[in-house]
């Protein structure tokens, strides 16, 4: 009697799931293994390259990877994952269907378990934040936050009043590490040259602020290159404020610990991302930071036939001397991750030896806007347009396929022979606002 396929179950389109069922489709064997790939959106997205999305550097399309075309030879479920019972190989899953057809969550079983939910953003109980605040962790977030900014400079252009004028125009980041600096580089260096097409604004009309909690911006990129990196923003009249915290944002007033107070209509956070929810509704062991207990094979610690990587893993870091590491959850260590996580689920199906993982961090490097940037690669501190040209060679060569590389690469290379765009498309966000306007006045908008 032929033996039935194993059913592996990957929970999560990101990163370390989407390279996982990439190299399990090449490498599995006919017949061996059905892939099952869970996530709420049908696409992976590319983050390194958010910032330049919301610059308008790159295409919003070309910033993601379809599931279904590059996972052809797995089963793509777009759908949510509630809970995971690992002691019975079950999982509870909601979609698109079972919410039209009101059924609840469907039961999806399999043989093993690959978690890789990643993370989400953490926020704090700040007064005023839910209300007030942009996150800046997807597509829709940054195409959006673009939208805004630019809006906000029409509102500024058309206003009487100047403290609605100053307040549309101050833009305040909250977090210093590599999702705040870029994106605050970026939306900066955007909106200073769309200054020019308005009669009357000036670049030095938009004031840019940087609330970062510890003593320093961009720790990956070490202390001498976050020092360079400060005193650029600042050379770009960028107010950072070090050691300060946002104490609450209400009223659309962002109030720092060292008493300062922005009126602003943009408050964008990036301070910091956990462990995704889903990982509290399953059996399976968490640390105190509420990631995965994992094994540096990857396996899930103490439990058969589960296994983690990337930002929901803790994964013993081997090349550190300090006993207890675990890996930063960061791509560079999720992307070689998921090629020994495939690795070792195929030697578990044919009953090989597991290998670790093990990988020494090679450096870090960031944007700061176009033809800027740090870097701190194998002990060489590099900063300026070189720093810049290897940020965008590094994550041309990591972005997955070969067609989306192309892509990237063809419009960096129309984007330096053509000026940039500088239109917002705010009605994306509600394409049927005309239609509603319409329905509701019973004659077309445009009709006199």
């Amino acid at each position: 009697m032929a033996k039935e396929p194993a059913r592996i179950l990957v929970v999560g389109g990101g990163y370390v799931g989407m390279y996982t069922a990439l190299r399990l489709q090449r490498k599995l064997r006919r017949g061996e293994a059905i892939v099952i790939v869970i996530d709420p959106e049908p696409y992976m997205t590319y983050q390194p390259f958010l910032p330049e999305a919301a610059a308008g550097s790159i295409s919003p399309r070309h910033v993601v990877v379809p599931l279904r075309r590059t996972l052809d030879k797995c089963q793509v479920v777009i759908g949510e994952v509630k809970s995971i019972d690992h002691a019975k190989r079950a999982a509870a899953i909601k979609t698109l269907a079972t919410h039209e057809e009101g059924t609840g969550a469907v039961q999806i079983h399999y043989d093993e378990l690959v978690l890789a939910p990643g993370s989400v953003s953490r926020t704090l109980p700040v007064p005023g934040l839910a209300e007030y605040g942009i996150g800046f962790k997807t597509v829709e977030e940054a195409i959006g936050l673009r939208n805004h900014v630019l809006e906000q400079m029409d509102i500024a252009s058309s206003t009487r009043d100047p403290a609605v004028r100053d307040a549309a125009l101050t833009f305040v980041f909250v977090g210093g590490g590599y999702a705040g600096v870029e994106a605050l580089a970026e939306l900066e260096d955007m909106a200073r040259y769309a200054a020019r097409y308005y009669h009357n604004l000036e670049p030095e009309d938009l004031r840019f602020v940087l609330v970062e909690a510890t003593g320093r911006i961009l720790p990956e990129v070490g202390e001498e290159m976050g020092r360079y990196a400060l005193r650029e923003l600042r050379g770009r009249n960028i107010d950072v404020r070090l050691d300060t915290r946002l104490d609450s944002c209400t009223d659309r007033v962002a109030v720092l610990s060292d008493g300062s107070r922005f009126p602003t209509r943009t408050l964008v956070w990036t301070a910091g991302v956990k462990a995704h929810p889903v990982l509290a509704a399953t059996d399976l062991p968490l640390n105190s930071h509420g990631r995965l207990k994992c094994t540096a094979a990857l396996t899930v610690d103490g439990v058969e036939h589960a296994w983690g990587a990337g930002d929901a893993a803790a994964v013993p870091d081997l090349t550190s001397d300090a006993p207890d590491a675990v890996c930063a959850p960061n791509a560079q260590h999720a992307v070689r991750q998921a090629k020994v996580l495939a690795q070792n689920v195929l030697a578990s199906l044919r009953g090989k030896p597991l290998k670790d993982y093990r990988h020494k961090y090679v450096g870090s490097v960031a944007s700061l806007g176009l033809h800027k940037g740090v870097a701190h690669i194998y002990g060489r501190k590099i900063k300026g347009y070189p720093a810049w040209f290897m940020h965008r060679a590094y994550h041309l060569s990591r972005i997955p396929t070969f067609n989306r590389k192309a892509r990237v690469l063809a419009e960096w290379t129309l984007t330096g022979l053509f000026k940039r765009e500088i239109v917002s498309l705010g009605s994306l966000e509600n394409p049927r606002a005309e239609f509603e306007l319409a329905a509701d006045t019973g004659r077309h908008p445009e009709a006199s």
